[in-house]
């Protein structure tokens, strides 16, 4: 045939299909690769040419025309080296891969000049995508593991040869994650009870928590403890987590499969850094984080663009991404958890006396937390500095508190997902209204709490949220005035004689 046609996708969280078309024309010796391809992709027709060469096939004399459909799409990286040298084997009559093969596999992998295959990113994400619709993939040895992640007709190939084989899926094994690592427990943070019970309000219901405190008081400790008491991830929340992985600069690392992540970017990180975006639109430390916890440690100390672009994926648990040449949205579902000092130095309040910040200095520091953003933390908890010292200098381990905390919050979140088919945190008003309705007893320490803490309308829902997954923690039905009243203390971090 001079026409030949391989099936592929383009790298990218909707991994949309791309048809690699290849045609051998007469006139003089030329190849071209048209539909918007990276320079990446231009660059392929000399690694193809070479590794045609080094692999004991014949270059085609005459013109070479690549065409990567649909021709209005973005194409970048070296995964298209692979279908497009397949393609000027099947248009050349150099290779006898069936029709059938060819209608049912797409093929991956980026070429060395001597004919080997190499790995590429994104494989993940394609392989989802192939399982969905009945596909099987031909793809580098090196990614064959984390293809059967999500997909078991996998073949992989190590060469250009070997791909071209019209063999059979016949590696087809599902890869099973290994044992989950050790997490750290909660009872490593001496003291601190009520952060600690936060904490556990905050893992039960998805709900977001700033920890205000001075320095070494536990604060990162105990965000760090927190993804040890959510529970596992779902088959599909996996693969979505580590398809947002494999699209990242860093790539998927196969032994992080199944484990929520937790991300922790450092104050001096960009909106592109956070948020995602860049020459390529790669996804940022909020989708990285999803499903999982973003902790933010010395939130002020944040650029202000960077703290107000999380708003809206706080609220709608996605990220958009607006190019001139495309729009991606990536998946931002994450668990916000802060640590803030109460001032610049640190030590506001401190019976010692060592604050020597101003009342303008420290006003202009709270400042740099807007309204509207402290608005969406549901939980704002004090972390004070230990009463009694000798707490740290204890021989004997406390026993350990992790455990017993999370399967609390198991037992929890399923009574929630019963209920209503998603987290306290994602009820919208309507189901809040059903879901977190109170008696008049509640309904008037929330009026109260309104007038005097001038709480938003906003507000009043997260505390009702709060209140409710106090209650099924409980293992109550009804939201009584306990509950709010625990909701409303655990918001008042912030202010003063909140703790």
């Amino acid at each position: 045939m001079s026409v030949a046609r391989v099936a592929s996708r383009a790298l990218g969280l909707a991994a949309p299909r791309v048809e690699v078309e290849v045609h051998l024309g007469s006139g003089l010796p030329t190849f071209n690769i048209v539909g918007m391809p990276a320079t990446a992709v231009r660059e392929s027709k000399d690694r193809v040419r070479a590794a045609l060469a080094t692999s004991g096939f014949k270059y085609p004399e005459g013109r070479i025309t690549v065409n990567l459909s649909p021709a209005d799409l973005p194409k970048e990286g070296c995964r298209y080296d692979l279908p497009i040298a397949l393609g000027i084997l099947l248009a050349s009559g150099q290779s006898d891969m069936s029709e059938a093969t060819l209608a049912n596999t797409e093929f991956y992998g980026e070429l060395g000049l001597a004919g080997e295959l190499k790995p590429i990113r994104g494989i993940l994400l394609v392989a989802g995508h192939a399982a969905r619709e009945g596909r099987g993939l031909v793809v580098p040895r090196a990614n064959a593991a984390e293809a059967r992640l999500a997909i078991g007709a996998v073949r992989g190939a190590s060469s250009l040869l070997e791909a071209c084989v019209d063999g059979r899926n016949t590696d087809a094994a599902p890869v099973v994650p290994g044992a989950p690592p050790t997490v750290p427990d909660l009872a490593d943070v001496r003291g601190q009870p009520a952060a600690k019970r936060a904490l556990v309000v905050a893992a039960a219901g998805a709900h977001s928590l700033l920890l205000i405190g001075p320095p070494g008081t536990g604060k990162s400790m105990l965000a760090q403890r927190l993804p040890g008491l959510l529970p596992p991830l779902g088959s599909e929340e996996a693969l979505d987590v580590a398809g947002i992985a494999s699209v990242s600069s860093r790539g998927f690392e196969a032994h992080e499969y199944g484990r929520r992540p937790f991300r922790a970017p450092h104050h001096t990180a960009s909106v592109a850094a956070i948020i995602g975006g860049g020459p390529q639109a790669r996804p940022g430390e909020a989708s990285l984080a999803h499903r999982g916890v973003l902790f933010l440690d010395e939130l002020p100390e944040f650029n202000r663009g960077v703290l107000e672009s999380l708003r809206e994926p706080l609220e709608s648990g996605v990220v958009a991404i607006s190019r001139a040449s495309q729009r991606l949205e990536y998946p931002a579902r994450f668990q916000l958890v802060a640590a803030m000092n109460p001032c610049p130095c640190g030590h506001l309040g401190d019976p010692s006396g060592r604050c020597r910040c101003t009342p303008p200095l420290i006003e202009r520091y709270a400042a740099r937390l807007s309204g509207p953003l402290l608005d969406r933390i549901d939980l704002r908890v004090a972390v004070p500095s230990l009463a009694d010292p000798d707490v740290l200098l204890e021989s004997v381990a406390p026993p350990a508190e992790s455990p017993d905390a999370a399967a609390r919050v198991r037992a929890a979140r399923a009574v929630q997902l019963a209920r209503a088919g998603k987290l306290n945190s994602d009820l919208v008003g309507p189901e809040t209204q059903e879901f977190c309705a109170t008696d008049r007893a509640g309904r008037r320490l929330i009026a109260a709490a309104r007038a005097k803490l001038g709480l938003s309308a906003r507000a009043v829902h997260r505390v009702l949220r709060v209140a409710r997954t106090v209650a099924d923690l409980e293992g109550k039905g009804a939201i009584d005035v306990a509950h709010l009243a625990e909701a409303l203390q655990l918001r008042r971090g912030l202010e003063p004689g909140g703790s």
